[in-house]
């Protein structure tokens, strides 16, 4: 299996790029939008604002969720349902780069569920 934090080479998207803004879909539909991502070696991931979906909130997606990316649609594709988003550790934008744990808690539950 492959890093959890790091964009697969498969999926398009070359370093230095802009996300921002691209509408995020996991399988079984959309999530919402990017509103920053990094692309730091062994250190990416994106966040998504959820809008309305969950209230408003950002959730935290690893990189090697990533399956695609559609940069002239402007859309990210993700293996990811829904409900495995939604279950996800809450993202704390404050935390989210200095607390390694979450950073674990996150990288773990993503990782549960890659093939």
């Amino acid at each position: 299996m492959s890093d959890i934090w790091g964009y697969q080479p498969t999926t398009g998207y070359t370093a230095g790029g802009s996300l921002v803004g691209f509408k995020v879909e996991a399988t079984d539909g959309s999530i919402g939008k990017v509103d920053k991502h990094s692309d730091e070696v062994g250190s990416s991931y994106l966040v998504v604002d959820t809008g309305v979906w969950i209230f408003g909130k950002h959730v935290l997606l690893p990189a090697g969720t990533v399956t695609r990316v559609d940069a002239a649609e402007e859309k990210i594709y993700v293996d990811c349902t829904k409900g495995q988003i939604k279950d996800a550790p809450e993202f704390d934008k404050d935390k989210h780069l200095s607390d390694l744990g979450h950073r674990q808690q996150t990288g773990d539950h993503y990782s549960r569920y890659r093939t």
